[in-house]
């Protein structure tokens, strides 16, 4: 190479480190560590983190301050290296004999085989006043924190993501405009690598705005650099669900990938980018964003299904939970639909921890009377002292963990008739009634509930308050037993009114007034539309889009009143043999009928009818009315007179025989309707 070569050679170097040194931004906290480092305080330093989240930048400053100290380095990127001692001994060797040398060595997990042959081997030999520093994306074996030995000389240090202040400046460094950040930051959150790459694409498109979304250049890169190959895929698979869901539990992979479900658990524990809670393991957040990225793209069809599948077993999981166990179930059924319409607005995904959820106590009610005054107004503070004295169970109370502070709390009235006294007491019940008669009254057996929330200013809007009281409010909705209608009471001004409205709870009309406070009450009819209805149409939202779930309608089921469900009995059992007279009968569209299933509602009901039917066989007291109805609408009896000669009859005595039967018949089936059993 000529002279002018290594000058050319050497100014692009130059202008290399400049803007590496440039775009270096933070890590004030590691860089004192290493600084305390090189004045003695320990002699191996361990970082480990994700790839991408700046480890290799990290090094490189460390190189340069111990240069200005004066001191010799060694920089090895094991990368290179053969994976044995001899390799590893030959490239660092020169720092074995001198005090003041530092090693430093990058990727170290292509050679992670060595750990041990490092940390009882070679390592020990070191001269004191050495310094080593390892980084890789896995962390230390425990065996280095078990012994005593290195108690003092090792120091542990996970990198993570930079802060947010600090991402933002790394976005200001790299020149992106301010409309851009945002999404940027919500893609990216402080993941260096996510940053620089997003910034590199956005700033070189023109045609950016603040409804950015990575290409899927972007997410290939991420995707090599983040997760790199996978062994197979089933663990590619059990990837893709763990980024899917809240948390992983060995369990929901059970359900997933049922032959290797504690092995892929195993594995995934063991990456670099998973970290572990008390509910389960979770990615890391730019991790779980480009693998639902990539297989929604990849595989739409094995995206949906993936999604159906974890859905209903985390629903049926939520019906089944202890009240104790609601939250982290809900929240974990929720965070499927965290791209739905605005819910990432109203979702801190941060319910875990920060506060907790509490009982009512009778120490607490005055406390929370003061609270309802001081949120909204005293008509409201009266409405919540005269309620945790009669429904003490339906409030819930949310405290700061660390100090046990009350910031909020919600109420879940249920309520089975009108009272005046309520009514007086509290406008918002009495315009619930209201609303419900007009639009589709209650049912024998049936009630309504009424939901209310009051927050502390700091914590409105999302927060882990807001994410605990929405995570109640809907595990309530999905448990509740012969709820007939849900009545969220919100302010006028709330702006959470639009995100309701994408869950199907609507401004049904009629408001409350509370004092000089409006209430627009958010409805849904659990009748019409039953839970599994309502995740489905979530489903949709998510998986299409909302311009093509507008035009799949929820499936929604008819309500009817006592005398016009047995009305519709009666007209079934005539039109028994004729499927097409049945396919229009009312009752394909009650509940008997869609949770009875299948996919021909006119069968399902010529089935339920049959069944009441033969249950009467099973009752002395009724085998007469069993037989009217049998020799009437099962053996086609072509008259009543007919039926009642077969019978061997009066036709008097038959049609009375008859009349009780239909009677019994249409007692059982509304039964079944509003108490969804039948009694043995």
């Amino acid at each position: 190479m000529s002279s002018a070569d290594e000058q050319d050679a050497m100014v692009l170097e130059q202008r290399l480190q400049a803007m590496r040194e440039r775009t270096f931004i933070g890590r004030e906290e590691e860089l004192d560590v290493f600084r305390s480092a090189l004045r003695g305080a320990c002699s191996v330093l361990y970082v480990h983190g994700p790839g991408g989240v700046g480890k290799s930048a990290l090094l490189r400053r460390f190189e340069q301050e111990a240069k200005a100290a004066g001191r010799p380095v060694t920089p090895l990127n094991a990368y290179t290296l053969e994976p044995t001692p001899a390799a590893f001994e030959a490239a660092a060797g020169s720092v074995l004999g001198d005090e003041r040398g530092v090693l430093i060595i990058d990727t170290f997990e292509r050679v992670q085989g060595l750990e041990g042959w490092l940390r009882e081997r070679l390592l020990p030999r070191l001269p004191v006043g050495a310094l080593v520093v390892v980084a890789g994306r896995i962390a230390p074996d425990l065996l280095w924190t078990a012994d005593p030995g290195w108690a003092e000389a090792l120091r542990v240090m996970p990198l993570r993501d930079l802060a947010p202040a600090d991402a933002a400046a790394l976005l200001d460094v790299r020149g992106v405009a301010d409309d851009l950040r945002g999404p940027l930051l919500a893609f990216a959150g402080g993941h260096p690598l996510a940053l620089s790459l997003g910034a590199a694409v956005a700033v070189k498109d023109h045609g950016a705005s603040s409804r950015w979304t990575p290409a899927q250049d972007v997410i290939s890169t991420l995707l090599d650099q983040l997760v790199g190959e996978v062994p197979s895929a089933a663990h590619r698979h059990a990837l893709e669900v763990c980024a899917h869901s809240y948390v992983t539990t060995e369990d929901l992979l059970r359900e997933i990938l049922p032959d290797n479900a504690a092995a892929l658990f195993a594995w995934l524990r063991r990456l670099p980018f998973v970290e572990s809670s008390r509910l389960g393991l979770f990615p890391h957040d730019v991790v779980r964003e480009v693998l639902e990225a990539d297989l929604r793209w990849r595989d739409p069809r094995g995206y949906a299904d993936m999604h159906r599948r974890i859905t209903a077993f985390l629903a049926g999981r939520t019906r089944v939970a202890s009240d104790a166990q609601v939250l982290g179930a809900v929240g974990s059924l929720f965070y499927l639909y965290r791209a739905v319409g605005s819910t990432a607005e109203f979702h801190s995904w941060r319910g875990d921890g920060e506060v907790y959820e509490d009982a009512l106590r009778p120490k607490d009610a005055e406390a929370l009377t003061r609270m309802a005054s001081e949120v909204e107004n005293d008509e409201s503070g009266t409405a919540v002292a005269y309620w945790t004295a009669r429904q003490p169970q339906a409030f819930r109370l949310y405290r700061r963990a660390e100090t046990g502070e009350l910031v909020g709390f919600c109420s879940w009235l249920r309520l089975y008739e009108p009272s005046e006294e309520e009514a007086r007491i509290d406008p918002i019940v009495a315009t619930a009634w209201a609303n419900a008669r007009a639009m589709a009254p209650l049912r024998p057996g049936e009630h309504l509930a009424i939901g209310r929330t009051w927050v502390r200013a700091e914590y409105s809007g999302a927060s882990p308050v807001t994410d605990l009281i929405q995570w109640r409010a809907v595990g309530y909705c999905l448990r509740a037993d012969r709820m007939a209608w849900s009545f969220m009471a919100m302010r006028d001004d709330d702006p959470m009114r639009d995100y309701l409205r994408t869950y199907d709870m609507h401004d049904v009309g009629e408001h409350a007034w509370l004092g000089n406070t409006e209430y627009a009450l958010f409805a849904h009819d659990w009748r019409a539309v039953a839970a599994q209805a309502w995740l489905d149409r979530l489903d949709r939202l998510l998986l299409e889009g909302a311009q093509e779930a507008v035009a799949v309608p929820a499936s929604s089921m008819a309500v009817l009143s006592q005398a016009d469900f047995a009305d519709a009995v009666r007209k079934a059992l005539r039109h028994l043999s004729r499927p097409g007279e049945l396919a229009a009968n009312p009752l394909t569209r009650t509940r008997i009928v869609v949770e009875h299933g299948g996919t021909d509602p006119a069968k399902a009901l010529r089935d339920l009818i049959e069944q009441a039917i033969g249950r009467l066989s099973g009752d002395p007291r009724a085998d007469k009315f069993h037989r009217a109805l049998v020799t009437t609408y099962l053996r086609g009896a072509p008259t009543q007179e007919a039926a009642a000669e077969r019978l061997g009859l009066p036709f008097t005595t038959y049609r009375r025989h008859l009349a009780a039967g239909i009677e019994r018949v249409c007692e059982e089936l509304w039964h079944r309707e509003i108490y969804g059993a039948v009694d043995g």
